[in-house]
């Protein structure tokens, strides 16, 4: 795993870094909690005021430059599309700021051919994303990129070749995208030099299209206990929070949640985590992760709020419309990802179904405590099941009922 520093030259880039497509800023990394997330997850990006973060104008001219007919075979090669698709491809794609360390498959360009590994580029770092906010080109030197698709709990980073460890690294707060479950119609930023400002860019445009907001603006956490973790994770993006877990892996869409820290009810600012407990098995369903960092009702700095004038779109941070695409619905052909969009999610405009049955019994032989932190035991177990956990916790709630209480309930899980 190599680390990759903002603003320093890599050694075998695809183009020139002093060819001008685009330019890193300084940016502090920001915690996380879970370090899988979605490509939609508000905040998850940043924006600066600058219209050309990434200059997608000049790449593509390069790219389909005759001359450069070999390198521009081995990018696309890189990102599993074909060069006449190359335009297409980019007039899809979106610049963005880092705003959290990101683990990303990486590529070089030696003898004639895209090598990949994988990197972690420090927050800061201007990318192009794709229609599901996936990491897709890296704007300095142009390199393709694709999501990182490993364990994220065991990495170990190099810093070497000049990206010397950077102020603020923590291993243990790293970030690797999956993919939206519905492509978006814009992205929901923050800008990185002015955190009381938002910027709402619609996908495939650099900023001419821009408009803002005031992120000061407060939404309620909603009343979620009962709903599975793939609606709590869609009704919270719709309202410009972050879905958070505490567990040593994704829990499953289909995990049934218990509490919320904060409860139903608390106002938080754009981009702000709601810590989700949930019953029954939590292990990962498309990966593992990195631990994240104590559970805390808000990052430390003040995030930013939903655009004041939100678009008809599903971008990240504003409820879709009711005709948009389902969730699941296939990637663009042009994103050639060999990542796994890990939702099924039931769109966010149902409301969480009333838990009418218990949780699923898990297959451990120990009784259950009250936090488990050890992995999920095999299912090929011949020990009798625990007992049945209850349908709700002791302080949460009926779905129909008034919002949770201020003390979240442990997950068996979590």
């Amino acid at each position: 795993m190599k680390a990759v520093a903002a603003s320093v030259p890599a050694l075998d880039p695809f183009f020139d870094e002093n060819s001008g497509l685009g330019a890193d800023a300084q940016v502090a990394s920001r915690p996380v909690r879970g370090s899988l997330q979605q490509g939609d997850t508000p905040g998850l990006y940043g924006g600066s005021k600058q219209p050309t973060v990434c200059d997608v104008a000049k790449l593509k001219q390069f790219l389909t430059d005759p001359r450069n007919d070999r390198k521009a075979q081995a990018w696309a090669h890189a990102l599993t599309i074909s060069t006449d698709r190359i335009p297409d491809y980019l007039d899809r794609l979106t610049p963005v700021l880092l705003r959290h360390d990101t683990l990303v498959k990486n590529h070089d360009y030696k003898k004639g051919k895209a090598v990949p590994y994988d990197s972690l580029l420090q927050a800061g770092i201007a990318i192009l994303v794709d229609a599901q906010g996936r990491p897709a080109v890296k704007c300095s030197c142009g390199n393709p990129l694709r999501p990182f698709a490993g364990d994220t709990n065991r990495i170990s980073v190099k810093f070497e070749d000049g990206n010397r460890e950077w102020k603020g690294y923590d291993r243990s707060s790293v970030v690797a995208v999956r993919p939206a479950p519905r492509p978006l119609e814009k992205i929901v930023l923050v800008d990185v030099e002015d955190t009381d400002r938002g910027i709402s860019r619609p996908v495939g445009t650099s900023g001419a299209k821009d408009a803002t907001f005031d992120t000061q603006e407060k939404r309620a956490v909603p009343n979620l206990a009962g709903a599975s973790f793939g609606q709590a994770r869609r009704s919270l993006t719709d309202k410009g929070l972050a879905a958070g877990y505490d567990s040593e892996g994704l829990p499953p869409d289909d995990a049934r949640v218990t509490a919320t820290d904060p409860p139903a009810g608390t106002e938080l600012g754009f981009g702000q985590y709601v810590m989700l407990s949930v019953a029954g098995d939590s292990g990962s369903s498309d990966g593992s992760t990195t631990t994240p960092p104590p559970t805390t009702t808000a990052p430390p700095q003040s995030p930013p709020s939903e655009p004041s004038t939100p678009g008809s779109g599903s971008g990240s941070g504003s409820p879709p419309p009711s005709s948009g695409p389902p969730p699941g619905t296939a990637p663009p052909p042009s994103s050639g990802s060999p990542s796994p969009p890990p939702s099924t999610s039931p769109p966010a405009t149902t409301a969480p179904p009333a838990v009418t049955t218990p949780p699923p019994v898990t297959t451990s032989t120990s009784a259950p405590p009250p936090v488990i932190t050890s992995a999920p035991a095999e299912t090929t177990s011949s020990a009798p099941p625990p007992p049945k956990t209850t349908s709700a916790p002791a302080t949460s709630e009926p779905p129909t009922s008034e919002p949770a209480s201020g003390q979240p309930t442990q997950s068996a899980t979590v």
